[in-house]
């Protein structure tokens, strides 16, 4: 029996039991397509998550404050001040290797317009923070450095906070209240979009000075935004070294700052979305081994309902290595079909999935498309494939073994 006998011989059985057969392929269907919705989505998830992150610039750090290090320093030396706004100024004076910087005064609190309220996040900051951040005005203005010196009561609304308190009105030159507080819109951000689970058009800019003396009561930030006049990643390390050093000494040899460059961030975020899909994919290979074992099963029935036709095809000259291609190849046909149409419908379930996932992701639409990739398809086929071959093989080799002349006793 040549393959192609094989295969003929191996379709017409299975035709002959339909609905078998398709109960059988339905478990290699559902893992095949469980595979590619699954590596798809987590593929999709990786590229906005990145796409988003580079966005905002490769030459962008960020430096938060955190515990110190050295209690006994704090101890001997005194306290920190913690970061405030001479350190950011200290940090444009003194390191060469940065070119613009922005503070950030960061709160939740309650927007109002008329009868219409929204919770928002209130960042008061300071002009730079549009170069900075990559993040610009679309109608308006922002904030000027006029603002930020005489404490004015403006605020520029990001998108999400422009539709939930405003509809379809402008609020160009509205009056809003923050926290019982009245505030004069002056412009509208353009549309970010979404990052992660955080909507970055949540957000109301006021200048910094005013979040501090209205809000804080203090001239302490939350961050320092910092952009090095390079993006190369030795430009990065020079400006986080440099930053480092200045602070260092300005807190009194207290390290209660980290320093962060946006290359870090991506990377530390693709290695957890590598993780995510490889075990969203992981977990969806069993599926196929749990079809695997349905093969077999199937084809352990086969080889007995069959028994009689075995022992004729051997009586009339049939050789055992036919005997065991036909039944491996009949195991390999329902894999390879049910492969298909699992590639069918998983890639289906990925596209439909990554399209849900944009319109009901909290804050709005997110740039979130599903990625199939060709290697995805080839690997989860490949497996189905080889999952036929390894459950097909005692099955058919429990056949290839019958004794003629007691397969044609068989009742």
């Amino acid at each position: 029996m040549n393959l192609a006998e094989g295969f003929s011989t191996g379709l017409n059985g299975l035709a002959a039991n339909k609905l078998r057969s398709g109960l059988t392929m339905l478990g290699i269907i559902i893992g095949v397509a469980a595979v590619i919705a699954m590596v798809s989505i987590g593929e999709g998830a990786k590229q906005a998550i990145t796409k988003r992150i580079e966005s905002m610039g490769s030459n962008l750090l960020m430096v938060r404050p955190t515990r110190a290090d050295d209690v006994k320093k704090t101890e001997v030396t005194g306290s920190s001040p913690g970061l405030t706004n001479e350190d950011g100024l200290a940090i444009l004076r003194e390191c060469p290797s940065v070119q613009n910087i922005a503070c950030e005064v960061t709160l939740k609190a309650q927007t109002k317009y008329l009868s219409q309220d929204w919770d928002a996040s209130i960042t008061g900051t300071t002009p730079f923070y549009e170069e900075v951040k990559n993040f610009h005005v679309e109608e308006g203005r922002f904030i000027s450095s006029q603002d930020v010196d005489e404490w004015k009561k403006v605020c520029v609304l990001g998108k999400t906070v422009v539709r939930e308190l405003f509809n379809e009105e402008s609020p160009i030159g509205k009056t809003i209240k923050i926290r019982n507080e009245r505030f004069v819109c002056i412009g509208i951000m353009e549309a970010k979009g979404q990052t992660g689970w955080r909507d970055e058009d949540d957000v109301v800019f006021i200048p910094q000075t005013t979040a501090q003396k209205r809000f804080t009561g203090d001239t302490k930030v939350t961050g320092l935004l910092v952009q090095s006049k390079g993006s190369e990643a030795g430009e990065a390390e020079l400006a986080i070294s440099e930053i480092e050093a200045v602070l260092t000494k300005r807190h009194k040899n207290v390290v209660d700052f980290e320093v962060r460059s946006q290359k870090e961030i991506l990377d530390t975020m693709q290695q957890a979305t590598q993780s995510f899909k490889l075990l969203l994919g992981g977990i969806a290979a069993i599926s196929l081994l749990v079809g695997g074992i349905g093969i077999m099963n199937i084809m352990l029935v086969s080889v007995t309902e069959r028994t009689r036709e075995i022992g004729l095809r051997k009586s009339i000259g049939a050789k055992r290595l036919d005997i065991l291609m036909q039944f491996l190849i009949e195991s390999v046909v329902l894999s390879m079909v049910g492969g298909i149409i699992g590639i069918i419908c998983g890639t289906g379930l990925g596209i439909g999935v990554g399209e849900l996932m944009n319109k009901t992701m909290p804050g709005g639409r997110m740039e979130w498309t599903s990625i199939v990739s060709v290697g995805s398809i080839l690997l989860s086929f490949c497996f189905a494939v080889c999952i036929g071959i390894f459950f097909g093989m005692y099955p058919a080799n429990k056949a290839s073994k019958l004794d003629p002349v007691e397969a044609l006793r068989y009742e």
